[in-house]
């Protein structure tokens, strides 16, 4: 391509959708739960208390849930059965934050009925990290010794295994999400248009996940187009 002769890489653009994707769904999430935030929920049940009626109902007694410090730091760790709930979410009577723990509830949901995407994802974490953590260092020890198209097709695979895990994710949540909703209505817990507002929050908070998967896929794209294939090119 003409343009590398004047220092500029055109794969960069694939690099600055990603950026741009990812602060759009930030942006997004972090401005419709603070909307919402402030909209308290005629149950009166906070995040926590929310969440403890949820877990029940479905029949789940050995999951409990903990307060942790943070903003929307909110998971579910299947490990050691906890559900943490952030700051703004634990002690909150908004519909945001019940939304919010109704989701990490649909979590723990999909580890009790061993929902598969869930397992897969959680074997996926290990290779994920490591694939991560050793990518980059493969792909630069590959430019150093003068393009070595094994190392640098290494870096590549590793790094596939950490968009894997992005792609994987998704209807991981999509479906804690779903699962969220369904529950909030038939519990009553929420009503009318305190479960629209909270299907909006969900959806906002969805898409951070669509962007990041989006964001990896075009970063192993830049990879693939840049070294997957220089002895060819060469």
């Amino acid at each position: 391509m003409p343009f590398y002769y004047y220092g500029f890489d055109p794969t960069y653009i694939l690099v600055l959708i990603g950026v741009v994707l990812s602060l759009l769904a930030s942006a997004k999430v972090k401005s419709t739960y603070a909307k919402y935030q402030g909209v308290r929920a005629m149950s009166g049940l906070t995040g926590a208390q929310a969440a403890e009626r949820i877990l029940r109902q479905a029949g789940i007694y050995d999951v409990s849930v903990q307060h942790i410090s943070g903003n929307l730091t909110d998971h579910y760790d299947p490990r050691s059965k906890v559900l943490r709930l952030s700051d703004s979410v634990y002690g909150s009577t908004s519909v945001a934050a019940i939304g919010v723990a109704a989701h990490e509830c649909g979590h723990a949901i999909q580890d009790a009925k061993s929902y598969a995407p869930l397992k897969f994802r959680g074997l996926l974490v290990p290779v994920a990290n490591f694939g991560a953590t050793i990518s980059w260092p493969l792909i630069l020890a590959g430019l150093l010794f003068g393009g070595m198209q094994s190392l640098l097709t290494l870096g590549i695979i590793m790094f596939s295994l950490a968009v894997l895990f992005q792609i994987v994710t998704l209807p991981v949540e999509f479906n804690a999400s779903n699962r969220a909703i369904k529950i909030l209505g038939e519990s009553g817990i929420l009503y009318g248009d305190e479960l629209n507002a909270t299907k909006k929050v969900l959806g906002a908070a969805a898409l951070t996940y669509v962007a990041g998967a989006a964001a990896s896929i075009l970063q192993l794209l830049r990879l693939i187009i840049l070294f997957g294939n220089r002895d060819r090119r060469d």
